[in-house]
């Protein structure tokens, strides 16, 4: 079975596409109807590259910094690549990091994460250090 277009095959726009009816393969029922991608399949909105994306963000139990060697790119870029997939389900990524005093380097912040993930710093401390607290 193929996989449901994320956007129009002719003019190309993304996620204007309505499903109009859906198949039982086993007994044949039909129902027809407008239904938004998302009514189809949640994650039916997001690009190829976002579901594999996914897939190694799960795969690595969300841990940012075991997605660097599987995906072979940095830390800002899979940050980003995060935020386009929560935006792309349409929810709106939360500004905590940037909230607080002064922002933290690159090298701070991997540093602060891989203190989190080897249990040297707390959560709470974590996102204190994060936010520049």
């Amino acid at each position: 079975m193929n996989k449901m277009p994320s956007e129009c095959p002719i003019c190309k726009a993304a996620h204007t596409l309505t499903v109009t009816k859906f198949t039982c393969d086993t007994c044949g029922t039909t129902i027809a109807g407008e239904f938004t991608q998302a009514d189809a399949h949640p994650f039916a909105v997001l690009s190829t590259e976002q579901l594999e994306f996914v897939k190694v963000f799960i795969k690595c139990e969300g841990k940012i910094n075991r997605m660097e060697p599987e995906l072979g790119v940095s830390y800002p870029t899979i940050r980003n690549r995060l935020q386009e997939v929560i935006k792309t389900l349409g929810f709106e990524p939360t500004k905590e990091e940037s909230s607080g005093g002064k922002p933290v380097s690159e090298i701070t912040r991997r540093q602060i994460l891989d203190d989190l993930d080897s249990g040297k710093l707390t959560a709470d401390a974590a996102m204190r250090l994060l936010r520049g607290d």
